[in-house]
């Protein structure tokens, strides 16, 4: 089962091993980068996120309940 309903992201434990991910869904694209805290990036387009404009950013403990939360934000910023 994935951890999200709209995304294919891997489960907590790629990110607690160190791991980014990003991906997209149609305009909508989105990177997950791992550190002392689990960030979120998202924006509409094809370009990259070093060359987007980043549209939403926000910060998430990194755990299993933040991770959770970070999953819900997500897929909240994709409904809108």
């Amino acid at each position: 089962m994935s951890v999200s309903e709209i995304f294919d992201i891997p489960k907590y434990y790629y990110f607690k091993s160190g791991n980014d991910y990003s991906g997209s869904k149609g305009d909508f694209s989105y990177k997950i980068i791992t550190a002392d805290t689990i960030k979120c990036l998202t924006w509409h387009g094809k370009l990259c996120s070093m060359k987007a404009e980043i549209e939403n950013e926000k910060d998430f403990e990194n755990s299993e309940e933040g991770f959770a939360e970070l999953i819900k934000w997500l897929e909240e910023k994709y409904k809108i």
